[in-house]
């Protein structure tokens, strides 16, 4: 809360807010906005009236219905994103309530895929400052610039940053990015009941090579190429050692960083704060609640399954970290884990002959080059848009392609993968032979094209259950409608983060962890799982998202059950079920009380 304003509890028990302010200023802070649902003794107390109409009405339903009505006139997603985001800065209770009634028409609108389309535009529909912007040229000065947001020590749960270098499927944007931090955290509300006024959205400004935004006179961003190196790593210390000074107890979330860092940052920092990345950790446990249905399905054991995952980037190699620790939790040993998934990228199968061009982390999935040296290569074209997102690979792949590389066809046609996971972002991928080759070696073949916003999936359900007979077992990372083939409505679950992370997150906050372990992942993954009906023919992997409060307290619970279990805990709690409920947010007026 801010110095102005606090929560206070009135003597029936109720909570409330208390603040200094007076007349123009309550109406224009949006905690404490009511618009006509202020009542006559708080209109009294707080210099309001005259202010607003005569009408006093305690029911938020005619405003929500009012606000619905000018969100729904508005022409384009775009429109009624920056529609929703001008709301929530004149009534914050007001625009979660909006959402809460419309939770699956509105979360594509307010987060992804929309505000993919925000973050191209945002010089364009930016309207006021939100969030704190930190940059590498006022490194030194971070803590002052957090301070500043005017949030006391304890007052802060959450803190998500990006330094958007790899937004979306939309590359790198720069400063812009701070929609993502901030939709990020919409996410969290709307889904799990973070209280909004305990968050803080960071934008990590560290430059960019987008010339787009270099050459934009509006751009709001540092007008210089991306950072890196030792400059960039001291900067992105400063930013933990002055968060977890000011807000001790908040949970780190790292949001689109580049294939380079995010695994870098995570493993410098996880052992001592409580914090995780969603593109690696998130994405790679909501496959996982997804597969872990699947492969139940499927009637072949975890150890048996070979997998083949098309892009090696932080996803997917995030995916496969899940699996590969997930079958050896079933009787694999590390060795035949790793050695049943097979990760395909740019320079297409990753060899261990491509030491100059692998990550750390994709690593371990490096195939020896001998034993795939008979195997079919195919010539490509040099990727010149890939040099942009990822040098080392674009550098591979230009050097492999007088020679040809191993692409996804020859592996899956070698393989016979019995999984099949698709982060690319690239559309198309999975052909129709593709497809087929593993109906034809698998009763149920798993295939998960999980590349979003939805143009970009590799294939569509559609064409998975068609070429398969409808024998494929499908999920996606963006929203599909059912398929109807041979009588059976195939519902399709969305493999979406926002499924686990915001439980993953609430569940952090309320146990006080000292850190995020693996264990507490995988217990929100397998969470996940356990809220989808699969009694039906052709029933979706996933929950719904229309669900997503109920999935997310139940994440929760077990993060916290988890986290008791290894000692992790920083707070004692003889009931998570009741710490959970009575922690929860939920967009409800409050009396406001004049100090």
């Amino acid at each position: 809360m801010s110095t102005d304003v606090q929560e206070i509890s009135l003597e029936d028990g109720r909570a409330a807010y208390g603040t200094t302010l007076r007349g123009v200023s309550v109406l224009r802070h949006p905690l404490l906005n009511k618009g006509t649902a202020f009542s006559a003794d708080e209109r009294a107390a707080l210099e309001l009236n005259g202010l607003l109409p005569t009408l006093v009405s305690t029911d938020m339903e005619g405003q929500l219905d009012s606000a619905y009505a000018h969100y729904s006139a508005q022409p384009t997603d775009l429109d009624k994103h920056v529609y929703m985001w001008e709301l929530h800065d004149d009534n914050v209770t007001l625009f979660y309530a909006l959402i809460q009634r419309h939770l699956l028409e509105m979360l594509p609108v307010v987060y992804d895929p929309t505000v993919g389309e925000a973050i191209e535009k945002f010089s364009e529909i930016w309207r006021r400052p939100r969030g704190v912007f930190l940059s590498i040229s006022d490194a030194g000065t971070v803590e002052e610039r957090l301070r500043n947001y005017g949030l006391e020590e304890g007052g802060v749960d959450l803190i998500v940053a990006s330094d958007a270098e790899e937004i979306l499927g939309i590359g790198d944007w720069g400063a812009n990015g701070i929609d993502i931090s901030i939709g990020k955290l919409a996410v969290y509300t709307a889904a799990a009941g973070v209280n909004p006024h305990r968050v803080i959205p960071v934008i990590l400004d560290v430059g960019t090579d987008n010339e787009k935004l270099l050459n934009d006179p509006q751009y709001i961003g540092a007008k210089h190429s991306r950072v890196r190196g030792e400059r960039y790593d001291a900067f992105i210390d400063e930013y933990v050692t002055a968060a977890r000074k000011l807000f001790p107890g908040a949970v780190l979330h790292w949001e689109d960083f580049g294939s380079t860092t995010a695994r870098v940052i995570l493993d410098r920092h996880r052992d001592e704060v409580a914090t995780f990345n969603d593109d690696m950790q998130g994405t790679g446990a909501i496959a996982m609640a997804g597969l872990i249905n699947a492969v139940s399905l499927s009637g072949t054991a975890w150890a048996d399954h070979r997998v083949v995952v098309l892009g090696g980037g932080t996803a997917g190699c995030g995916i496969a970290d899940q699996i590969a620790a997930r079958m050896q939790q079933e009787g694999a040993t590390a060795e035949q884990a790793y050695a049943q998934i097979f990760v395909v990228d740019l320079p297409g199968l990753l060899t261990d002959d491509m030491t100059d061009g692998l990550l750390d982390y994709q690593r371990p999935y490096a195939k020896p080059a001998a034993d795939v040296s008979g195997w079919a290569r195919t010539r490509v074209e040099s990727d010149v848009a890939a040099a942009l997102r990822w040098p080392a690979m674009a550098a591979l792949r230009d050097a492999r392609a007088k020679d040809g590389i191993i692409d996804l066809a020859t592996v899956v046609a070698e393989v016979k993968p019995s999984i099949l996971i698709g982060t690319s972002t690239t559309p198309g991928e999975f052909t129709e032979p593709i497809v087929k080759t593993l109906a034809e070696a698998h009763a149920h073949p798993i295939v998960f094209p999980l590349s979003n916003p939805t143009p970009l999936a590799e294939a569509t359900p559609t064409q998975i259950l068609t070429w398969s007979d409808g024998r494929a077992l499908v999920a996606t990372g963006s929203p599909f409608d059912d398929v109807e083939l041979n009588g059976v409505a195939y519902r399709i679950g969305q493999a979406n983060n926002a499924a686990l992370y915001p439980g993953l997150g609430f569940g952090a906050i309320v146990g006080r962890v000292k850190k995020i372990s693996d264990e507490m992942i995988a217990a929100a993954a397998a969470a996940v799982a356990s809220q989808a009906d699969l009694s039906e023919p052709g029933a979706a992997l996933l929950p719904s998202n229309g669900r997503l409060r109920e999935t997310s307290a139940l994440v929760a619970i077990q993060v916290i059950r988890t986290a008791i279990a290894q000692g992790l805990n920083g707070v004692e709690l003889d009931d998570p079920v009741e710490a959970v409920r009575a922690a929860a947010w939920w967009p409800e007026y409050r009396s406001v009380v004049a100090q």
